[in-house]
């Protein structure tokens, strides 16, 4: 059993948190990574290889980005500097539905405990992606932090709450879906054409799901609130997270809209890695409830 202090809380930056929070709660970060014009870049928290702002105005001009997994010896290498020191680690990771990056890290992690036989490496799929990720690391870096739980207590406590992190997507760029495979060329041409915006959620499975469309910027932030009314948890007790790709103007009015409702409102930017796949424009709303996925 690890106590607090001996050992590592670890997730990825797919969890679009802020670089703030991870330090003032000792999170562990992993950087993600993504390709641009042949040219590779880590994303970290702090967007030190490339600015949100420089990365969404290249994708307005034009230039593609694309994301690759974690490598295996990115992992060994992330792993160990922190075996070597002594300390455990309870790894949360970008969930399997999109990501082979979890059974990599299984695979680095089984291969560590050979050369660390007295050192404990837990993996636990997120089935979470993007700031669904971030609420679940929100709710437990500060419960690391805070209640300084065993390693044991915190996992089963990570287990317990990640399937009841809602995810609510609206995305305005459909090319990027399009190019992604997530709706066919015909959909993308009449939603283009009728203004359509296609509605996504996250699956018990962690996996991506096109649910229902919605039109115009009105029934966009109302379509988003409803979800939350339906599906959340005591809502009105909540800190809630409101995200944007590249769109604070549409992130600060459903803040505006839901602020009211709930505890809290916290805005986050999408980083890279998410909005290779979604674009411009997106606007998302995660919260803890029910995982329900029918519009």
């Amino acid at each position: 059993m690890s106590k607090y202090g001996d050992y590592i809380l670890m997730t990825d930056s797919t969890c679009d948190l802020s670089a703030e929070f991870a330090k003032k709660t000792g999170l562990e970060v992993m950087p993600m990574v993504f390709l641009m014009e042949e040219r590779v870049y880590n994303h970290y928290l702090d967007c030190r290889e490339m600015s949100l702002e420089e990365f969404y105005d290249n994708l307005k001009n034009g230039i593609l980005s694309q994301t690759t997994q974690i490598s295996y010896n990115s992992y060994l290498d992330y792993f160990e500097q922190f075996l070597t020191k002594g300390k455990d680690i309870l790894y949360i990771c970008f969930t399997s539905g999109l990501s082979g990056t979890y059974n990599t890290s299984r695979i680095a992690a089984r291969d560590l405990k050979e050369k660390y036989p007295n050192r404990k490496i837990t993996i636990i799929d997120s089935k979470c992606a993007s700031v669904g990720q971030g609420l679940l690391m929100y709710y437990v870096a500060n419960k690391y932090k805070d209640d300084k739980p065993d390693m044991d207590e915190l996992e089963k406590y990570a287990e317990s709450l990640k399937l009841n992190v809602c995810h609510w997507f609206v995305v305005d760029d459909i090319e990027h879906l399009k190019r992604g495979g997530r709706i066919s060329s015909v959909t993308a041409t009449f939603a283009k054409a009728l203004q359509i915006k296609p509605v996504l959620s996250l699956d018990d499975e962690g996996k991506l799901v096109n649910v229902g469309k919605v039109r115009g910027a009105n029934n966009v932030y109302d379509a988003l609130i409803k979800k939350m009314q339906r599906d959340g948890f005591d809502y009105g007790k909540q800190t809630v997270f409101v995200a944007h790709a590249d769109n604070i103007d549409g992130a600060k009015e459903l803040k505006k809209r839901i602020k009211p409702l709930v505890k809290d409102v916290e805005i986050l930017d999408i980083g890279p890695v998410i909005g290779t796949h979604v674009g411009s424009g997106m606007l998302a709303l995660t919260f803890t409830g029910t995982r329900n996925i029918q519009m």
